[in-house]
């Protein structure tokens, strides 16, 4: 546990150890310890039995001890980030292999990734030849070997170059180039882990790891293996850990479960990989202005909204109908709540809701146990 000595609860932190619940200040990022715990054995469960890696996403939580908690625990083998501000974040805090899951472009951004590899093993996904002297000069710099990914277009409509030869040639060109490792293939396919109908995402994942196959295929004939063949998210995993062509999972949101990745099931009606709610956003009562309204104190400060509105934890008769600013409109059916009641959200979206806020209360039942700062909050260039 982290010595809190000196912070002040109301000036820099919103609860401290040992502080029950009820005086928790809000809104407050609430993480469920025993919930988590569940969720990274379930991951690691997952993982082991299709035998194939785990490579964390940490844009879910932007955090550092939850991130050493997925390799620790959890069965991870290292981290994904999103940005490279957000892995620089990972490295100080002693996060040894990340891989940043985006093209990076800007010279600036270039150097710090060549920097970063004298510290941790850093792979970065490219799909463009263009990218690739730049990438080779600034290792060449420092004196580091960068590794890479070839990104393909896998029916996402985001990055990536398209499958099969375009794909091999990039491949050979990073392979040929000084300072750079050819590592393999980025095959992710975001838009697949949020088809609610289990038969439509099992379907775009068939077609994703189908061209990914074939490219792999052809990279073999080329001389080139892949040691990562990555992908997979919380919605979609067990279709590409069962295809035999991924080898590397990149799944994030598990270790919490978000209200939109709630209404992902699979064919007999679960939740994907049986994972539960372990983050919250906890709030408080504030206002009782008329009959079946009450207003709590988080809003859209402390809640993303882009994929819906929270939903209400636990509470019968309790509904989260709308947000501003600062303020959470709950709609009350038939259940009874009370001003300074604390109300636990599910975030819509828990990766946008966890960069709104500075610091993360781990609890262990209706106990803070202890607080962990969002490291890499606002890293996002």
């Amino acid at each position: 546990m982290s010595d809190w000595s000196g912070l002040e609860v109301g000036y820099d932190v919103p609860a401290l150890a040992g502080m029950a619940l009820g005086d928790v200040q809000t809104p407050a990022l609430v993480v469920d310890l025993d919930a988590l715990e569940r969720n990274l054995a379930r991951m690691r469960a997952h993982a082991e039995a299709a035998g194939m890696r785990l490579r964390a996403h940490a844009k879910t939580h932007k955090s550092a001890d939850i991130a050493r908690l997925q390799m620790s625990k959890g069965g991870a083998c290292g981290i994904c980030c999103q940005k490279v501000s957000e892995a620089e974040a990972m490295v100080r805090a002693g996060i040894s292999d990340i891989l940043v899951t985006n093209e990076v472009r800007d010279p600036l951004k270039i150097d710090r990734l060549a920097r970063l590899a004298k510290q941790a093993r850093i792979i970065v996904c490219v799909d463009d030849p263009e990218n690739i002297e730049p990438l080779s000069q600034a290792a060449r710099r420092h004196g580091v070997t960068i590794e890479a990914l070839v990104e393909i277009e896998c029916g996402a409509g985001r990055c990536g170059i398209e499958p099969g030869p375009p794909a091999v040639r990039l491949a050979l060109a990073v392979a040929a180039a000084e300072g750079l490792r050819f590592a393999g293939l980025q095959a992710y396919h975001g838009p697949a882990q949020h088809i609610a109908d289990p038969v439509g995402r099992a379907a775009a994942i068939a077609a994703a790891a189908d061209v990914t196959a074939r490219t792999v295929l052809l990279l073999q004939d080329a001389g080139l293996d892949c040691d990562i063949v990555g992908g997979a998210g919380t919605g979609s995993f067990p279709f590409e850990a069962r295809s035999g062509v991924y080898n590397e999972l990149q799944c994030g949101s598990y270790v919490f479960m978000d209200a939109d990745y709630e209404r992902i099931r699979t064919e007999g009606g679960g939740r994907v990989g049986g994972f539960e709610n372990a983050l919250f956003v906890v709030a408080s009562v504030m206002s009782l202005p008329a009959p079946g309204r009450a207003i709590c104190d988080a809003g859209l400060k402390a809640l993303a909204v882009d994929s819906g509105l929270p939903r209400v934890f636990d509470r019968e008769g309790v509904r989260y109908a709308g947000a501003s600013d600062e303020h959470g409109v709950l709609a009350i059916d038939g259940g009874v709540v009370a001003i300074n009641e604390r109300i636990r959200l599910v975030p819509g979206h828990c990766d946008p809701t966890c960069n709104l806020h500075d610091w993360i209360v781990a609890m262990r039942g209706e106990t803070v146990e202890t607080l962990w700062p969002v490291t890499a909050r606002g890293k996002v260039f």
